[in-house]
């Protein structure tokens, strides 16, 4: 793999927040003995210093497609980046304690890319189980909701009351009365809640009283009987205030 030497070293030590930094020991490839080096982890690409404050890295590793592990060494704490290739070179580090040791192989182990896919397509199907099981449960209430319901059954249909009159275009149960002051009375309320308008016969609920029609003046003419000349509603206004007025003048007096 090339890999442009100044893109790499600006990569390192440019302002993106890295994965992982720490002092770590790192064997020699000709000079056998171990090393103390820093450390920056960022995605896939494991860049190490000289010193900390050092201004360009002196190696990088990259970490796709690679295993690591715990190594046999004369140092503590030592862990092996291993590759697939035959002559690939392994590279072993020593942490300075068995915490950081852990850190570090969990960290690097999952700085690849296939490790990351792995973890999306996981993910991805995770997503899947939980939105089959919020759709099965949303068609479960929607179902369980209509089988909650009353089915509807002749105990709730409307029934056929018969022998009744029609008044109005509105079925009654008995005929109406008309009354001294030129309204007329529907009797009970039992007038229907859905009625066809062709029905001669009345209907109601089944123990329910419909809620009665409100009663309409017979005849074409808008005079009352008891106060001609009340077609007007402000002249019916003022006469049934002059009735009030004289109620109340009268039930003060009896006080």
């Amino acid at each position: 793999m090339k890999l442009n030497e100044r893109s790499v070293a600006h990569y390192a030590t440019c302002d993106s927040p890295p994965d992982k930094t720490g002092f770590l020991f790192k064997k020699g490839e000709r000079n056998t003995a171990y090393h103390r080096r820093w450390f920056v982890l960022k995605g896939n690409m494991l860049f190490y210093f000289e010193e900390r404050d050092s201004r360009e890295p002196i190696g990088v590793i990259v970490l796709e497609g690679c295993t690591v592990e715990l190594c046999e060494s004369a140092e503590e704490f030592a862990f092996a980046i291993k590759f697939d290739c035959a002559k690939a070179r392994v590279y072993k580090m020593a942490a300075e304690s068995q915490a950081a040791m852990e850190s570090w192989v969990k960290a690097l182990s999952r700085a690849s890319f296939d490790y990351m896919r792995l973890v999306v397509k996981e993910l991805e199907r995770q997503l899947e189980e939980i939105q089959e099981v919020s759709g099965a449960s949303c068609v479960g209430t929607g179902a369980g909701g209509l089988q909650g319901r009353p089915k509807s059954s002749r105990r709730n249909q409307i029934h056929v009351i018969s022998g009744g009159s029609r008044e109005n275009g509105v079925a009654w149960s008995k005929p109406p009365v008309a009354l001294a002051n030129g309204f007329v009375d529907g009797g009970p309320s039992s007038v229907a809640w859905e009625g066809c308008a062709d029905s001669r016969n009345s209907y109601v609920a089944d123990g329910v009283r419909a809620p009665p029609v409100p009663p309409r003046r017979r005849g074409a003419s808008l005079e009352s009987p008891v106060s001609p000349g009340t077609g007007c509603f402000s002249k019916l206004h003022d006469w049934y205030g002059r009735e009030v007025e004289e109620l109340r003048v009268q039930w003060l007096a009896s006080q």
